[in-house]
């Protein structure tokens, strides 16, 4: 799967999903929690998420603001799991 898929993927969920806004734009790069988009809580969401749509586990030590702040880095976690 291309990393592309992955961030696109991911930005549907969390605008769909998590903030209730489909048309919300969001970058890749961009602060979602420590930017105050979503809260820390939807980490568990966004894990949960991962699992079923990628197949991949993330564990709970891997689901923090620091490794998960931005689609970026969320894709990034996912591809690391991948492979």
């Amino acid at each position: 799967m291309e990393r592309s898929e992955i961030v696109s993927r991911l930005s549907r969920y969390i605008c769909t999903e998590l903030l209730n806004r489909p048309d919300h734009q969001l970058t890749e790069d961009m602060k979602l929690i420590s930017g105050g988009v979503i809260d820390s809580f939807s980490l568990a969401q966004i894990g949960v998420y991962v699992e079923d749509a990628f197949g991949v586990y993330l564990p709970d030590t891997e689901l923090t603001v620091a490794r998960m702040d931005s689609i970026s880095q969320m894709a990034d976690r996912i591809i690391e799991r991948m492979a």
